[in-house]
């Protein structure tokens, strides 16, 4: 199939699909006679692979990881679970991290009485 046709097929953009297959995160497809690129079903498989694995939020080099043990039949699955376990951390990081800014933020709007006066602890607090 073309690049459009594998594009839809992997829930992916046109300039998604060439992207990764430049850096050679999936492999480079074959060409047409007229020089197109063409992906066969193996290959969008790759894609989607990669498109759900960048949907958990995985680098690049993380995905690259992860396909070679997508493509490792004598992988082990502690492999595959300590990547998905470090990413998993760095979301709960993340999410601490977000908390304690709806925590500081609610308390600033709370703060702010919101009338017309000019007076704004939020204001201050960012000055």
């Amino acid at each position: 199939m073309n690049i459009s046709a594998a594009s839809k097929a992997s829930g992916l953009t046109v300039k998604t699909v060439r992207y990764y297959a430049d850096i050679g995160l999936v492999e480079a497809p074959s060409r047409s006679e007229a020089g197109y690129r063409t992906y066969d079903d193996v290959a969008v498989r790759k894609l989607v692979f990669v498109r759900r694995s960048r949907a958990f939020g995985f680098s690049i080099e993380k995905c690259r990881e992860l396909l070679d043990l997508y493509q490792d039949q004598d992988r082990t699955s502690s492999e595959v679970k300590r990547i998905a376990l470090k990413r998993l951390e760095e979301i709960e990081d993340k999410q601490r991290e977000l908390q304690s800014l709806h925590d500081e933020l609610a308390h600033l709007v709370k703060s702010c009485r919101g009338d017309n006066m000019p007076n704004c602890p939020i204001i201050d607090y960012l000055g």
